[in-house]
């Protein structure tokens, strides 16, 4: 079963669409007109269960050595579910991930906030 076809996500207040540019056996990817941003979700199955939901965004910045010259930088930003075969249920997996959530997004993003400028 796949998302909703297109996809969008906002950044900066901006939404942008991101439509189905790759269907894959164990994973979808969705990607915005210019390329920049991607969404992608996998799953890998062996002795443990890997879920991965990824986002990659790229933009243009100025080089830092050469000022008048461009380069295309990039960042990614993904959370990987690693279970195992059996044991536990998709419902108690949601259980941890919101508890996770309500973590790291407390306080207007604080956790996150400080993971970014180094602190742990």
């Amino acid at each position: 079963m796949s998302y909703a076809d297109p996809q969008t996500v906002t950044i900066s207040a901006v939404t942008t669409p991101l439509p189905r540019t790759s269907t894959k056996a164990d994973g979808n990817d969705y990607s915005s007109a210019d390329g920049l941003i991607k969404l992608s979700a996998s799953h890998a199955y062996g002795r443990r269960i890997r879920r991965v939901l990824r986002l990659d965004h790229s933009k243009i910045s100025a080089d830092p050595f050469l000022p008048a010259t461009n380069v295309k930088v990039s960042m990614s930003n993904y959370m990987v579910f690693d279970v195992p075969v059996v044991g536990y249920t998709a419902a108690e997996a949601l259980a941890v991930y919101t508890g996770f959530k309500t973590q790291f997004s407390a306080s207007s993003d604080l956790l996150i906030s400080k993971l970014l400028a180094g602190e742990s």
